[in-house]
């Protein structure tokens, strides 16, 4: 049976592969966000969600738990007046950026990387681990592709006009406070956002599209992860 790990932590992306009927497990990674941009110096959002999407799939794609499975990783940054907007973590944070974007609009930026760490042809693991002969669990299943790659989904997100005392409301729920951008599409943050041009999922922080083509990459069909397969 394939399985897929997601290497993230998020409950909206966990919720989202569920309710998009994909079988994974979840195992988070330790990775320093802020280690790994000040290691590349990558500053441009774009190139700051697939970095950060690839280290924390490479992270856990190196543990014992990984081997045999597929493990997605991803990451979300917001673009909003050419910055990079992460999580604001503080109410004084989220507050500037929220009257900021009250009636404009940005790009979510949502990087995802993928990494099979399936045993190959030759018996090796993409992931580096040790060669297992016939008698490992996985005999029998597809070879692994060997691949590690990954891709970007985008959306623009167009804001309404909100009053400071909604702004208020919305920070004191803390809701805001670990999304990228200070905003959800799929929570109470929902109300303030008038459309979404692209993928919604992206903004959600997992495109199960982009999923679809980075699993098809590695030679799997996302069919082969439903939870009705």
């Amino acid at each position: 049976m394939t399985r897929l790990i997601l290497a993230s932590q998020s409950p909206a992306r966990t919720k989202l592969l569920a309710e998009a009927g994909i079988r994974h497990t979840v195992l988070v990674s330790d990775v320093d966000e802020d280690a790994v941009q000040a290691r590349y110096g990558v500053t441009d959002p774009y190139d700051t969600a697939l970095l950060l999407a690839r280290a924390k799939a490479e992270a856990v794609a190196a543990l014992p738990e990984a081997e045999g499975a597929l493990v997605i990783g991803c990451d979300s940054v917001f673009e909003f007046d050419g910055e990079s907007h992460g999580k604001p973590y503080t109410a004084a944070v989220a507050r500037e950026r929220m009257l900021r974007m009250s009636g404009r609009s940005g790009v979510l930026h949502t990087g995802h990387w993928l990494v099979d760490c399936r045993a190959t042809a030759a018996g090796s693991y993409a992931s580096g681990g040790e060669a297992e002969d016939e008698t490992s669990d996985d005999a029998g299943s597809a070879p692994g592709s060997g691949a590690t790659l990954g891709a970007v989904a985008s959306a623009e997100v167009h804001f309404m006009e909100m009053e400071p005392e909604e702004i208020e409301a919305y920070i004191a729920t803390g809701e805001p406070l670990n999304c990228a951008g200070s905003f959800t599409i799929d929570g109470l943050g929902g109300a303030f956002i008038r459309k979404v041009d692209g993928d919604p999922h992206a903004v959600v922080g997992l495109s199960i599209s982009t999923l679809r083509n980075l699993l098809g990459q590695a030679n799997v069909r996302i069919t082969e992860l439903w939870m009705a397969h």
